[in-house]
């Protein structure tokens, strides 16, 4: 990465580092405070302070417009569209009018990483925006423009047309450690310039139902709704992390999660080139391997790595010769431990890419040489809607959990929840909303996300699927055209 500028050297860090030590060592008195702690505080302060203060003139607030075509229903106890789609569906109304668009604003942060105005945020905040507008931390606004966005991760650059931008430098997440102080500088709830410190909790963070390929920095630094976007920053004022979720009751109390900067790397060339993110694929379904899963497969209960549960057919996997309870153990020379962080090494991988894999089959090592393919979209690795019916119907569905159930009011029922509806699709012109519950195509009833993609394709040949749908306590019929 060229341009980035640097807002603080690497004394500052270790300067706040051997603070933090002594803040640890010194005994602190309630009666008589230690006047060498206190001064080491103050100067704590300071360095936070200094840090903040050159950082967040790079930080920007977002705000994206989107308009959605929903279904209207007049309510007698005031307006049902509130921001949180789940309070809607918890409202009851008997009325229905045609589908009409509505606007939808939201607003969040994001950070400049070029002094000619490329700017990182998140994709779930920008992903289909019709309008994208960039206020700096000196007033001034631009309008901005979707350069690149990537769904898996939950990454996006926008740019706006301008020069000479104050921007961030940024480090080398791998080098992040547990126990670590961070800054996180966003704009919750319109407040603009809102910087929070904490600690890195833990790293790697995976299997959060977040985003496709995940490996999450968790913090306790407070980040609350709005900081979407927005800079994790180290003790040296560089980019770490962006933060993109909280995961707790409500507010800001909770888990804060952030995406490594280096993921965010990879993916920067290829989307600044306007260009979809292309992934290394080795094509397996796998588990981590775990004592009594050693166990059963004869190994000591204390080997580690992942094992093959299924391979996809003409896959690289496939093709090397790999097999169902392989245990894979080292990846181009490396202990594979962990199973999300043997996903993400492979992911960061590119298409054609060859690696060394040693695996244990039967408890005897065994080396292969594999080149990588192209990992294709979550949809299709899901087992999602094929490309041209997605895009068709504009929509996107997943499995009802029993926490989607809890909090759509759908206990015992069963079907597959709508998560996306694209603005003017021919979901959209029905009525389909994000949040309505699917449970039948053409009166074929559908448990998960699987049956409805086969039901789909059934119904694609006949060029209509009647869908039966659930909002609430409310259940109805809506006619799909799937017609070429």
């Amino acid at each position: 990465m060229e341009g980035f500028k640097n807002f603080s050297g690497s004394t500052r860090g270790r300067t706040v580092s051997a603070l933090c030590l002594l803040l640890l060592l010194a005994p602190l008195s309630v009666a008589a405070p230690d006047s060498e702690s206190i001064s080491a505080l103050r100067q704590m302060g300071k360095a936070f302070s200094s840090i903040a203060e050159n950082a967040s003139p790079a930080v920007v607030s977002i705000q994206v417009q989107k308009v959605a075509t929903r279904e209207y229903r007049q309510s007698p106890y005031g307006n049902p569209f509130e921001d949180d789609i789940f309070e809607f569906f918890r409202r009851r109304s008997p009325q229905r009018r045609s589908p009409q668009r509505q606007v939808e604003r939201a607003q969040g942060t994001g950070f400049i990483i070029s002094s000619d105005g490329y700017i990182f945020t998140n994709n779930h905040m920008v992903g289909g925006a019709e309008k994208i507008e960039i206020e700096l931390s000196d007033g001034r606004t631009f309008k901005a423009e979707t350069i690149g966005a990537d769904e898996t991760t939950d990454i996006a650059v926008v740019k706006i047309d301008a020069k000479n931008l104050p921007h961030l430098e940024l480090a080398d997440s791998d080098e992040l450690e547990v126990g670590e102080w961070v800054l996180a500088i966003g704009n919750p709830l319109g407040l603009s310039h809102t910087v929070t410190a904490g600690i890195v909790s833990a790293k790697g963070r995976g299997q959060l139902g977040l985003a496709g390929i995940e490996n999450f920095i968790q913090t306790d630094a407070a980040i609350n709704f709005g900081n979407s976007g927005g800079p994790l920053l180290n003790l040296d004022g560089k980019v770490v992390g962006m933060n993109t979720a909280i995961v707790g009751a409500s507010g800001n109390i909770g888990i804060g999660f952030a995406i490594p900067i280096n993921m965010i790397k990879h993916a920067y060339d290829q989307l600044r080139a306007g260009g979809e993110i292309e992934r290394g694929f080795l094509g397996i379904q796998f588990k981590e391997v775990t004592p009594d899963l050693a166990a059963s497969l004869g190994l000591d209960r204390d080997a580690r790595g992942v094992m093959v549960d299924s391979v996809v057919p003409d896959s690289a996997a496939a093709k090397a010769g790999l097999k169902t309870y392989d245990v894979i153990t080292e990846l181009d020379g490396e202990a594979v431990e962990k199973g999300n962080d043997f996903l993400n090494r492979v992911a960061l991988l590119n298409p054609g890419t060859k690696i060394d894999v040693v695996v244990l089959r039967d408890g005897k090592p065994k080396k292969f040489n594999i080149k990588l393919g192209k990992r294709p979209s979550d949809a299709e690795l899901a087992g999602g809607l094929p490309s041209d019916t997605a895009e068709k119907l504009g929509f996107d569905v997943a499995n009802l959990t029993d926490d989607l159930a809890s909090r759509l009011g759908y206990d015992g029922e069963s079907g597959v929840v709508v998560t996306r509806v694209d603005s003017g699709s021919t979901a959209a012109q029905v009525g389909i909303e994000p949040g309505m519950l699917i449970k039948e195509v053409n009166r074929q009833k559908v448990r998960n996300k699987k049956e409805f993609t086969e039901e789909i394709k059934q119904a694609k040949k006949k060029g209509v699927a009647l869908l039966l749908l659930q909002q609430g306590e409310d259940t109805s019929t809506v006619l799909v055209d799937l017609s070429d």
